[in-house]
């Protein structure tokens, strides 16, 4: 007698035993990987190839059926024991509890007064969960011959959960049991509620990220069954894609950033108890101390007893929030929609007007201005740029008053002509509008939708977010007329231009009280060809991070290229179809990455 295939049973729709064998499963898997890692459709084909992903997938998910591990009882029966992990390992929990705040999901309810400013939470490391926790677990041999795994904490990290999850002896269950069964991240839609977002900015980024997280789950499917370092895994017999996707959205959902043990480097990790408190406006309040080894947190604002505790999650849109957060943030002081500008690197004056934005980039730098709106000095400074004839490059460029007329750049107090700023708001005005008649349905056919009291919640979130890009494009669109007609008449009137004095500092400086992070704008010289241009946010907080406001710079019209830490990935990439079954170390293969974007739930 031979040696027999291992097979796995479980119960299929109708009752019956189902059996399916591993050449089958893997020959899913291989069709999906394939799929996944094949070139990229051609524009308007999107849809297309994300129909023909999700039915592999469906495919893959039916044979699958009851083999995912879950926990009995409800998420909230675990909330007392998350509460007294937390405080048998040193955490904070005298000033809140766990409360359900209805469309809001779980979040913290503050137990006594909290005044602004006040430290009330703090999370040793030993409870949170990080790449260096992965590396010294189960997982660390597979860690150390994987260059995916390596190059991809997030991805990292949801490995390190599913194995703890399937650890019975794991010191993190508390932790684990507690969070949600299932996410409202696009990776939960259904197709239909997914087709609701298509014409909206925001789709090519769903789509894409259904088709990288199908992509990483086929090549750690092949992984974890053939790859020697995988054979300890608990995860070898039971592996479906439905754990994958909990996995990953767990971490998009939760993963911040805090510095090692030593301060030298910077690392992912899910931060227990911290990562319930939901998203408001406002100033990051949470940081990493050093000295005590631990993530600590103070109040947004002042709390009564039985209120909810918010944090501020960062300069965040509502495609951001929607795709990587599984929410619609209704207030957001952050909202915004992308506008593209491309520029040939052929053009004579590229060189003048590259070198115009290099120069500003580093005025920034040196001076630490705060513009009133990033979006818009991001926008109109490089508008400016690509308007500027040449005797005005010249001017930027050369002569004792270079240096101020750079600085300026970008504010309407001080434009370059009046010519220039009727190029520009016609520009914004026109782009915006024509924008706006990509949409298949109006602002007001998507007010009457919402009021439909039989929509899904995914289909509701997707409706809004549609409907908030509209109101930001006519919003623009108005805007940049009443600018346009404003600039107009002050040309026609023979207006003389205002002149930039250093006593005009205060012009340029941001006086709201919710915007005080520091906005530099990155220099174009440390920026490949094709790259995005992007603003960051400096600070040592765990929630602050870099986010790209509202325009995506292209050159040649080619799509945005991305380097560092993703052309590590892209390279391991270039050799998927070799895998098969080869249990070589450093084999290559299809992630990539999520979305390194943390923080919190809406469950």
């Amino acid at each position: 007698m031979g040696k027999k295939s291992r097979v796995k049973i479980q119960k299929s729709s109708s009752g019956a035993s189902t059996v399916v064998s591993p050449k089958e499963m893997m020959n899913l898997i291989s069709e999906l990987l394939q799929k996944c890692s094949s070139a990229a459709p051609s524009a308007g084909k999107e849809w297309e190839e994300y129909i023909q992903i999700r039915g592999l997938v469906d495919k893959i998910r039916k044979k699958q059926k009851g083999m995912s591990v879950v926990f009995d009882g409800s998420r909230k029966d675990y909330f007392p024991d998350l509460l007294s992990w937390a405080q048998e390992s040193g955490a904070s929990c005298d000033s809140f509890t766990v409360a359900n705040f209805g469309t809001e999901g779980y979040g913290l309810r503050a137990t006594r007064d909290i005044k602004a400013e006040e430290l009330f939470l703090w999370i040793p490391r030993k409870m949170l969960m990080t790449v260096e926790s992965a590396q010294n677990s189960v997982l660390g041999p597979l860690y150390s011959q994987d260059r995916i795994l390596q190059a991809m904490g997030n991805v990292t990290l949801a490995f390190h959960l599913l194995c703890e999850r399937a650890d019975p002896a794991s010191p993190w269950l508390p932790y684990i049991r507690s969070l949600p069964q299932e996410y409202d991240t696009p990776l939960f839609y259904q197709q239909e509620e997914v087709q609701v977002l298509l014409g909206t900015q925001a789709v090519q980024d769903v789509l894409s990220q259904y088709k990288n997280t199908a992509r990483q789950y086929a090549y750690f499917y092949k992984l974890v069954q053939t790859h020697p370092a995988a054979s300890q895994l608990p995860l070898k017999d039971s592996f479906t894609f439905d754990d994958y996707r909990w996995a990953v959205s767990s971490v998009m959902t939760r993963q911040n950033q805090i510095p090692t043990e030593d301060g030298s480097r910077i690392i992912l990790a899910l931060i227990p108890l911290w990562d319930m408190c939901n998203h408001t406006n406002g100033l990051i309040t949470t940081g990493y101390n050093l000295e005590d080894d631990r993530c600590e947190c103070v109040a947004l604002q002042d709390y009564k007893e039985n209120e909810q505790i918010y944090i501020f999650y960062g300069t965040r849109s509502n495609a951001e929030f929607v795709i990587h957060n599984g929410f619609f943030f209704q207030d957001n002081a952050h909202d915004r929609v992308k506008i593209k500008l491309g520029v040939s690197k052929s053009e004579r004056l590229y060189a003048m007007k590259a070198e115009v934005l290099a120069r500003a980039g580093h005025i920034l730098l040196c001076h630490g201005l705060i513009f009133r709106t990033c979006l818009i000095f991001v926008c109109v400074c490089t508008f400016y740029t690509f308007l500027l004839i040449p005797g005005e490059l010249k001017d930027y460029l050369l002569g004792d008053g270079a240096v101020n007329k750079i600085v300026t750049l970008g504010n309407s107090e001080f434009p370059v002509s009046w010519e220039n700023e009727i190029k520009l708001w016609t520009f914004l005005e026109t782009r915006a509008a024509l924008l706006l008649k990509t949409y298949k349905t109006t602002s007001q056919e998507d007010c009457t939708m919402l009021e439909k009291p039989d929509l899904s919640l995914h289909s509701r979130v997707a409706i809004q977010l549609r409907l908030a890009e509209k109101q930001i494009l006519e919003t623009a669109s108005a805007s940049g007329r009443a600018k346009r007609l404003h600039f107009e008449k002050k040309l026609e009137d023979g207006a003389p231009l205002p002149r930039y004095e250093e006593s005009d500092i205060a012009l340029l400086e941001n006086t709201d009280v919710d915007a005080k992070l520091p906005i530099i704008l990155r220099k174009l010289e440390e920026v490949e060809e094709g790259q995005e241009l992007q603003v960051e946010e400096h600070s040592h907080l765990l929630n602050g991070e870099k986010d790209v406001y509202g325009m995506e710079m292209e050159a040649n019209g080619e799509p945005v290229q991305e380097e560092t830490e993703e052309k590590v990935r892209k390279d391991a990439f270039s050799t998927l179809d070799s895998i098969g079954s080869s249990t070589q170390s450093g084999q290559r293969g299809g992630a990539s990455r999520t979305e390194d974007d943390p923080k919190e739930n809406r469950e």
